[in-house]
């Protein structure tokens, strides 16, 4: 491996391993000591790649949103239909925020309040660019009336629901990813369940009353 590579995989380590710190701890409970522990550097290593805690934060908040614009913007290149383009963006979005290992979003949701405003600008720059490549799947299936009764902050409070769930979610609990996708889809759009989804509801609601 060349000193480049090195170099590049050792910050690697660092973002990674502080956007898990920064998750389970908050940025304030997060000490630069406790990114050295956990990423097997000595203290004060870590300024060879980052001159401080808040560059650390803006690095993993850009992280994230590049790996989940990578991801989006390559569906964008599917050539989909916008039912099954949509579908696909609530799933890489929920996996962005509840995947294994994927913190980084996570951590923009929670901390931004401790960013700086110097470094904001970037990284709502890249917030638009992920947003936007939900604006046209939205727009074409609000046209297509299969985005029942639209309004005017539809991404905005869908956005709201979808980033809560992190919230909430327990990956021991009885829903995984596959299965919020669907009812994400379904609260979205207003669709009614299938007759195959409905024969598991009507079981539960016969043994409930039992």
């Amino acid at each position: 491996m060349s000193l480049r590579a090195d170099d590049a995989g050792r910050r690697g380590q660092i973002v990674r391993e502080s956007a898990r710190l920064f998750r389970e701890k908050g940025y304030d409970g997060t000490s630069v000591r406790d990114i050295a522990a956990a990423t097997g550097l000595q203290s004060g290593s870590w300024v060879y790649h980052f001159r401080t805690k808040q560059e650390i934060l803006a690095a993993v908040m850009e992280e994230g949103l590049q790996q989940a614009l990578e991801r989006i913007e390559a569906i964008g290149r599917e050539g989909l239909s916008p039912r099954e383009h949509f579908r696909a963006l609530l799933r890489t979005h929920l996996d962005t925020l509840l995947g294994p290992g994927q913190d980084f979003i996570p951590v923009l949701l929670y901390e931004w309040r401790s960013l700086e405003p110097e470094a904001r600008p970037r990284i709502v720059a890249l917030q638009r660019r992920y947003e936007a490549a939900w604006d046209g799947v939205i727009g074409e299936l609000q046209r297509s009336g299969e985005w029942a009764q639209p309004t005017s902050v539809d991404r905005l409070m869908m956005f709201g629901a979808l980033n809560w769930i992190a919230h909430w979610y327990r990956t021991a609990g009885p829903l995984d990813v596959a299965q919020l996708t669907r009812e994400a889809e379904r609260f979205c759009l207003r669709t009614p369940p299938s007759d195959a989804e409905r024969r598991p509801q009507r079981r539960s609601a016969r043994r409930a009353a039992r």
